[in-house]
């Protein structure tokens, strides 16, 4: 088994962070497996390397090991680039300058209101004709554009965990409906979260994806662009999310909840695994 971690470094790892590392890392380890750790670096603008240094400095207080040096997103813009390309040879992606302001307009409904799927706003494929099958390479100055007509496959992934646990299939029609023409590349990123993290799990060899429930929908769309790029699909645990007092998904911008905070007021790792509990 070989499972990762792959935190962000635009703000304090909280408590659900340390569930999902410990998680992941306490399955590695059950099953003599790899951890790995993964810096998703690619937002530019808010990542900041003090909080790339607390990531680590916390893991380690944590009692958390990886294996092998840790993979830096904003190492590997090549490799994301080199694959649009491929998907632009191929007339699978296209290019798309509508703004979010654009997309409201196009998709309202006053009586029924916007469909929604993993994104947000299901994208109504305003640009789908226009911005496809130019000759060339992908314009580096706009979004691109997953042609999901085109790109959809019959195909399926297993979830290990929770409420989700069994195998679960996925039809052209379901994303079509559903899921819609995704972002793979935005224009001030040069790719995105779904391309990204598809070949990086892929690249680390990971075997099972340990993330929180709120990224289940978004599985779809990494299958189908793993069975697109002939990537293998590991096995998915979509664990419980933390929550606040009154219910609420923790967040960075939460700092009630960082772990320097318990830290810093005497609480051990094992208060931590306790209060997610893991203890």
């Amino acid at each position: 088994m070989i499972t990762r971690f792959a935190p962000s470094p635009t703000g304090p790892l909280h408590l659900g962070h340390a569930y999902s590392a410990l998680l992941a890392h306490d399955m590695a380890r059950a099953a003599g497996g790899r951890f790995l750790l993964r810096i998703e670096d690619i937002d530019r603008q808010r990542a900041k390397p003090a909080w790339e240094a607390q990531i680590y400095d916390d893991l380690r207080w944590l009692g958390i090991t990886w294996d092998g040096p840790v993979m830096r997103q904003s190492e590997r813009l090549n490799i994301y680039r080199q694959t649009l390309e491929r998907l632009w040879e191929n007339g699978i992606i296209y290019s798309c300058t509508c703004s979010r302001r654009d997309i409201e307009a196009a998709t309202s409904a006053p009586q029924e209101g916007a469909p929604l799927g993993p994104d947000g706003i299901i994208y109504p494929g305003t640009c789908r004709q226009t911005g496809a099958h130019r000759p060339g390479r992908p314009l580096p100055d706009t979004a691109m554009r997953l042609d999901m007509k085109r790109a959809a496959t019959h195909c399926s992934f297993e979830e290990i965990c929770d409420q989700h646990r069994g195998v679960h299939q996925i039809t052209p029609q379901q994303m079509i409906d559903t899921v819609g023409d995704v972002v793979l590349a935005r224009r001030d990123m040069g790719t995105s979260y779904h391309l990204s993290v598809v070949l990086d799990d892929a690249a680390q060899g990971v075997t099972q994806v340990t993330r929180g429930a709120d990224l289940f929908e978004a599985t779809k769309i990494h299958v189908i662009l793993q069975k697109l790029l002939e990537l293998p699909t590991p096995a998915y645990c979509h664990h419980k999310l933390i929550r606040d007092e009154n219910g609420k998904r923790l967040a960075k911008r939460d700092d009630a909840r960082a772990l320097s905070r318990y830290r810093a007021e005497g609480a051990s790792p094992t208060d931590i695994r306790r209060m997610v509990g893991l203890g």
